[in-house]
């Protein structure tokens, strides 16, 4: 006759464990967040950048401009200027987006409207810089009608 066997984990193993989980996820989360604050710049500078390719691309396709304004530090709409004419005339298409629905931190400013012509170039260069607690990070749109992150 022998003792029965016990199976199970004492309460001293058990607060071992949960106290080296703690440890590491007080360690752990500091970096994790930084790490979510640079990704939610990055995400909405690619989705600036990929909206201007797109207004570009679509000059070319439709065979005349298309602008780009801010509405405010993070709005901005894509004027499809049927036209040529720069202003949002009845029946010519405009598409606004809002960058904070997913990226809620990020703010933007520009020092141009750029306007990609017809055979892919712009009319005029600019810079929308984006900006959140990570840092910030610029958008360009050269002469020639190249996007550059």
């Amino acid at each position: 006759m022998g003792f029965p066997s016990k199976k199970g984990f004492t309460l001293v193993e058990l607060m071992i464990v949960i106290t080296v989980m703690a440890l590491l996820f007080a360690i752990g989360a500091p970096t994790f967040q930084t790490y979510r604050t640079q990704s939610r710049l990055k995400g909405a500078t690619r989705q600036v950048a990929s909206d201007l390719m797109a207004a570009r691309m679509q000059a070319i396709k439709e065979n005349n401009r298309f602008k780009v304004s801010l509405i405010n530090n993070h709005q901005y709409t894509i004027l499809d200027d049927n036209n040529n004419n720069g202003a949002a005339d009845s029946g010519e298409a405009t598409q606004t987006s809002d960058i904070q629905i997913e990226y809620y931190d990020v703010t933007m400013i520009s020092n141009n409207s750029p306007i990609f012509l017809p055979n892919g170039t712009a009319a005029n260069m600019a810079t929308i810089t984006l900006t959140n607690p990570a840092g910030s990070r610029n958008v360009t749109v050269a002469i020639t009608g190249r996007v550059k992150t």
